[in-house]
């Protein structure tokens, strides 16, 4: 690495976009993912629709609790 970096002729936010939308990669333990999967297949859909739409049910129950 240099000792110094010129960034004199920088702009501020160039690269910034408020609308950009990111999606945390989430991993699960073998265990649970191989449960998911197999609830997935008999779906015939994809890992994260089985995954959102069991959160979905837990959200839904915590909010009953509250």
């Amino acid at each position: 690495m240099r000792e110094e970096y010129d960034f004199s002729k920088a702009e501020r936010g160039k690269f910034f976009r408020p609308e950009a939308r990111i999606n945390l990669p989430v991993y699960l333990d073998e265990e649970v993912q191989a449960f998911v999967q197999a609830i997935a297949e008999k779906r015939h859909t994809d890992l994260s629709t089985v995954v959102n739409q069991l959160l979905r049910g837990d959200m839904q129950i915590a909010d009953a609790v509250k």
